[in-house]
């Protein structure tokens, strides 16, 4: 018997036969092996100016992603766009936010953000209900790309200029795709993107609509690439992080 299973609008046929005999050319097999991975990032550091002095208080924190463009081994870099770059400015900034490098050629590894994560809120006071991820283009991609993979982690998201795979929501779990529903998302984009098109954003936001998830797009009409400058000035972007937690997930 075959049964058609309609996701996102498209078919496709899963067959409920018995799987084949056990033939006399191939031989089943299995394979073990330990492998070790070392994991490590640069990052820049921003505590709020009452950080040391109220030494009771949890702080939300930001984690921030940048672009292909501050990717390599100088640091402050990575403070050339987004909260980093604010913060300069802004001491009183209610956030801790931890900025991470990439080095030169490669793409946010999740292993290395997540781990990042998890060695901060050992060394920080951080809330652990109030943890928010975000980027700008590469950035972008790796706030989608590790936030859905995540999604009990974060209290929210903010993709800018990024996009995805929508085709991750078919092969996730119920309690996956039921955190992911519990996400709020809060992306944005430029209409006049030629370096990430608009439809990058689009189709993310569609995939999350459809699975029940809690996401909008803002879409700057006259915006090239640089959709990140307007969106991180805008104070009402860090209001709306703030009226947003979650359980905790467990002390790593």
């Amino acid at each position: 018997m075959l049964v058609a299973v309609i996701l996102f609008g498209s078919s496709f046929t899963l067959a409920q036969e018995q799987p084949p005999a056990p033939n006399s050319v191939e031989q089943p097999k299995s394979f073990k092996q330990i492998l070790k991975k070392q994991v490590g990032a640069d990052y820049l550091l921003f505590l709020p100016k009452d950080y040391r002095s109220d030494r009771s208080r949890s702080w939300p924190l930001i984690l921030f992603l940048h672009g292909a463009g501050e990717r390599g081994t100088n640091i402050w870099l990575v403070a050339k766009h987004g909260p980093p770059k604010m913060v300069a400015a802004k001491p009183d900034f209610p956030f801790i936010v931890v900025s991470p490098q990439c080095p030169a050629g490669r793409i946010w590894d999740p292993d290395v953000v997540m781990a990042l994560l998890d060695q901060a809120i050992k060394k920080y006071r951080v809330d652990r209900a109030r943890i928010y991820l975000t980027g700008l283009s590469m950035g972008g991609y790796g706030t989608w790309n590790i936030g859905l993979a995540h999604p009990e982690r974060f209290a929210a998201l903010v993709p800018i200029c990024g996009g995805g795979d929508p085709f991750v929501f078919r092969l996730y779990d119920k309690s996956r795709l039921e955190a992911v529903k519990t996400l709020p998302i809060w992306a944005f984009h430029g209409a006049k993107d030629s370096t990430v098109k608009l439809a990058e954003s689009e189709k993310m936001v569609e995939a999350v609509k459809r699975v029940g998830g809690d996401v909008k797009l803002t879409v700057y009409p006259d915006a090239g690439h640089d959709s990140w400058t307007q969106t991180y000035n805008n104070p009402e972007l860090y209001d709306w992080l703030l009226q947003h937690s979650r359980p905790a997930a467990p002390k790593p």
